[in-house]
């Protein structure tokens, strides 16, 4: 955690703000730790509320779900001051659908024959790397990347598998001992350990699974306590004006603020929009996100897919992902009852995303079916339909390098992009944090500078 350095009231009370855009984690752990730092910032929320995508709710019948899936670490609970309402969780696995067969990930994949046969020849003879497809097939083996690897990454991210960079791959790459490792360590402890879920910070026995008591929500609700009138809800950033160069001031609901700096959650193709008086921004707004329908359904019974996370790589299907939280987390649906949520990818304004939520819970009903037919009769009814337009950054090939450039720096003195939307990045929620800790290092030599 940072030192606070207590700057003198008076310059802190005169001073020009940092500028946060956006009330998810990561700009609510970006202002508190400015304000540490001795320097005010102040948040900047279009929405009624704060949290962003780390959103929870709960409904009369007792189920709790998120806005996507959010994978929460004890430590990441204890940097957040949300330790105590964490509870531990025992369990989390993840598994594969080939047909009606299910195999364990990625254990169970490695010991098909086949699949272990493509992949000892691809290391054996690896191929030149252009694209993420290459990246597959040299990584897992050409009978793995057609029948999973690239089916999924084309689901998730809406692009051929040709189109994407081989970047795609990176947070994918898991070491095989790293994982057996850590597979034992759960067994073991009777914690599910994180393996996969942190690359800013290392990962062991020590650090596993937690999910705050009333939903990921809840996370936050320390550090908001911390910032109390530092945050303005309801308050739009309209535009980030830019004078020789650097950040001089922001519009919100129709007033001019002076700013030191501008640190931005928002996702990086509307930054062009935001942003007057530089066109440095200008190829930022051809960054693609993929667009996701989130579809709940409840059913009688527990564990009803074989882990908690079902990856679905045909591609008749509508769905890629089945979770079944509860198979974790019983105390997120009530007794004997659980709820899956399906993962569609889309387009906005395509058939999906115009679907009726009745169609799309039949749709998905019909999907789960075919590879578990004895799910229907277990069958209770839809609960929450979730949709957003912004749910992953996609990693085309024909940005790659102003992507890996804009990774370095915005190229505008005094703006600073955060968060898996602002760095257009594939991070988790613990990655946010630390990332955003150490970006704030850099706004602080800055803003000293410009002092």
């Amino acid at each position: 955690m940072t030192t606070a350095v207590q700057a003198p009231n008076v310059w802190r009370r005169f001073a020009k703000p940092v500028a946060i855009v956006g009330a998810g984690i990561a700009g609510l752990t970006a202002a508190l730790d400015i304000e540490r730092r001795g320097l005010r910032a102040t948040v900047f929320e279009s929405g009624r509320a704060v949290g962003g995508m780390a959103s929870s709710f709960k409904d009369a019948e007792g189920y709790t779900y998120d806005f996507g899936a959010h994978f929460v670490s004890n430590r990441l609970a204890d940097a957040m001051g949300a330790s105590a309402i964490s509870r531990t969780v025992r369990h989390y696995g993840e598994a594969v659908a080939l047909g009606q067969k299910s195999y364990s990930y990625p254990f169970g994949l490695a010991l098909s024959p086949r699949y272990a046969a493509s992949a000892v020849s691809a290391r054996l003879k690896p191929q030149p790397v252009a694209n993420a497809a290459d990246w597959f097939r040299n990584a897992y083996g050409e009978a793995l990347a057609e029948d999973v690897a690239i089916p999924l990454a084309e689901a998730w991210s809406g692009a051929p598998a040709s189109e994407l960079s081989p970047a795609v791959g990176n947070k994918l790459a898991a070491g095989v001992m790293k994982t057996f490792l850590l597979k034992a360590a759960s067994r073991l402890s009777g914690r599910a350990v994180c393996n996969g879920y942190s690359h800013e910070m290392p990962e062991s026995p020590r650090v596993y699974h937690v999910y705050p008591e009333g939903g990921v929500a809840k996370l936050l609700e320390p550090t908001v306590a911390r910032l109390g009138d530092s945050i303005a809800l309801e308050s739009k950033v309209e535009r980030i004006f830019v004078e020789n160069g650097k950040v001089a001031a922001v519009k919100v609901n129709g007033r001019e603020i002076g700013v030191s700096a501008v640190i931005s959650t928002a996702p990086v193709h509307v930054l062009p929009r935001l942003v007057e008086g530089t066109d440095a921004l200008e190829e930022l707004g051809g960054f693609r996100y993929r667009p996701m329908i989130f579809v709940n359904l409840r059913f009688e019974g527990r564990n009803l897919l074989p882990d908690t996370m079902l990856w679905v790589p045909d591609r008749s299907q509508p769905f890629f992902r089945v979770t079944e939280a509860p198979f974790s987390m019983p105390w997120l649906a009530p007794e004997g009852r659980t709820q899956l949520t399906f993962d569609i990818g889309c387009e906005v304004g395509d058939a999906w995303w115009t679907m009726s939520d009745e169609k799309l819970a039949q749709a998905c009903l019909d999907g789960l079916c075919r590879i578990y037919p004895h799910l229907r009769e277990r069958y209770i009814g839809a609960g929450g339909m979730l949709k957003t337009p912004l749910a992953y950054p996609v990693y085309l090939a024909r940005y790659e390098k102003r992507r890996q450039d804009f990774a370095e720096r915005t190229g505008v003195a005094g703006l600073y992009s955060i968060g898996r939307n602002g760095e257009f990045a594939h991070l988790l929620m613990e990655d946010i944090y630390w990332r955003t800790l150490k970006r704030m290092s850099d706004v602080a030599s800055y803003v000293g500078q410009d002092v």
